[in-house]
């Protein structure tokens, strides 16, 4: 299974923000500190379902957090 294209996203974000660790973007972001693993799979059958509307939240607080920067 293919992964979601927003984990490249994602892995480009906490590089520019200083390396940040994957939990702390998960709890940051949707209050999950295992959201990355999800949507990898990891520990799963399959990745976790991303909804648009999830994905749009994350894209969103994203852009918000890199503006702070």
């Amino acid at each position: 299974m293919e992964q979601h294209p927003i984990l490249n996203d994602i892995a480009a974000f906490l590089k520019r923000n200083n390396d940040m660790a994957e939990s702390t973007f998960g709890r940051l972001v949707e209050g999950n500190w295992k959201l990355i693993n999800e949507l990898k799979g990891k520990g799963r059958k399959r990745p976790r379902r991303l909804w648009p509307t999830t994905e749009q939240k994350i894209r969103d607080r994203m852009a918000e957090l890199d503006g702070a920067s």
